[in-house]
């Protein structure tokens, strides 16, 4: 395993005097990303379609940011990965493809989690408009093994799509994708799963999870500001997107990606691969090699697992020892959760937490997080705008810069 230094090397900002403890929000960049831009700004800065040399470097610079993604999801291929702005544009796209399509065999119920991140809820409650059948899954917590089992008595024959939260980017916990998705294919149905606040912390896997739809946000996994959706071949075999009418239904992706995708974007998702290189203990760590292959992302994805799991026990740990201090979530510190934390303090708002915060440099955040309905739930007569202090850590951040967090938040707390 690489030794902190050298990993926190890796990333420039890291020598700021900031301590960047917001990490679920966006997380930092390797140099290799911005070094991938300005390559392709500089060398293949070009429209596609062309059979001029830059033109040829773009598209395969477009080529080969949906052939990584497919690997990175361990997907089907890369006509399965749909490149776009923000997760919450590309599921607003596919709950309106679903809108537009047929109804299959009567199956009109979406039985949808509301405790997730507002990308993956508000564009299905939407459809209730339209004569669709919304039916909530209010049980908490989101995690374990009744969680799976709770969802058995809302499927029907009428159930076409279940949708819920890999993680949920408030309490941290981590649900059983396997177990949930196994229970709705028997029912008929399919699933849609949100998987921004797991996949910056465990390998993905979405045919082992079993999920049809599964997105992420690139920004949040060490990449630029942009997202990714896979689909399998026969979820998508079932919606139409909304591309140009002469584009074919079955041309995917394109078909879902309005406008093209930005081609300094799939550089930039290119230039992420040196680190994990790096990260995985491979020789060739440079800009030139071929596309990483599935090993190599998923040993880099454990080297970070390995790297958080004691981060995240030092923080748990030091938030339940100070009085006063409410962590909103798991206590487990095993597989069961990643290392976002969220904690409010008797007697304090939680933006006065957050702004003392910054002004001695430590860079967290407070509020809903977009998960406001999930906030306004655990924490009844209280303000979902002030909502939580929420601490998200990476496998760059030290246990030095842990501890300073849970000093503050003691020293806060006391008085």
């Amino acid at each position: 395993m690489p030794n902190i230094q050298d990993i926190r090397a890796q990333f420039p900002s890291l020598a700021s005097t900031t301590v960047f403890l917001d990490n679920a929000g966006g997380s930092q960049v390797p140099r290799g990303v911005a070094e991938a831009v300005e390559r392709y700004y500089h060398q293949s800065c070009a429209q596609l379609g062309g059979e001029y040399p830059e033109s040829v470097e773009a598209a395969a610079v477009v080529g080969d940011a949906h052939a990584l993604m497919g690997r990175w999801a361990n997907a089907s291929g890369p006509d399965n990965v749909i490149l776009g702005a923000s997760d919450s544009l590309l599921v607003r796209m596919l709950a309106d493809a679903y809108l537009d399509a047929e109804p299959s065999n009567g199956r009109r119920q979406i039985i949808v989690s509301p405790h997730g991140h507002e990308s993956n809820v508000g564009p299905w409650l939407r459809l209730a408009r339209f004569g669709w059948e919304i039916t909530p899954w209010n049980d908490l917590p989101v995690a374990g093994d009744g969680y799976a089992r709770s969802i058995e008595p809302l499927l029907s024959a009428r159930t076409r799509l279940v949708v819920f939260p890999h993680v949920s980017n408030i309490l941290g916990s981590i649900v059983d994708v396997r177990a949930i998705a196994d229970r709705v294919h028997a029912a008929g149905g399919r699933v849609v799963v949100d998987g921004v606040a797991f996949a910056p912390h465990r390998p993905v896997e979405v045919s082992a999870f079993g999920a049809d739809w599964y997105s992420w946000s690139t920004y949040k996994v060490y990449g630029p500001h942009a997202a990714v959706l896979v689909g399998t071949p026969e979820s998508m075999a079932e919606v139409t997107g909304p591309n140009h009418f002469f584009i074919e239904k079955d041309s995917w992706p394109k078909k879902f990606e309005l406008g093209g995708v930005p081609r300094e974007l799939c550089a930039a998702m290119l230039g992420v691969q040196p680190y994990l290189r790096f990260l995985a203990g491979s020789a060739a760590c440079g800009s030139d090699q071929p596309l990483v292959d599935r090993s190599t992302i998923e040993r880099a994805c454990i080297q970070m697992a390995r790297l958080e799991a004691p981060l995240q026990e030092q923080l748990i740990h030091g938030l339940r020892e100070i009085g006063g201090v409410r962590v909103v979530g798991p206590f487990d510190t095993r597989e069961s959760r990643v290392p976002t934390v969220s904690f409010t303090v008797d007697g304090l708002s939680s933006r006065t937490i957050a702004e003392r915060a910054n002004r001695e440099g430590l860079g967290l955040r407070y509020g809903h997080f977009y998960s406001h309905r999930l906030v306004e739930h655990l924490l009844p007569g209280r303000d979902p705008e002030d909502g939580v202090v929420r601490i998200s850590l990476l496998h760059y951040n030290t246990p030095e810069e842990v501890a300073r967090a849970i000093e503050f938040v003691s020293r806060v707390a006391r008085c």
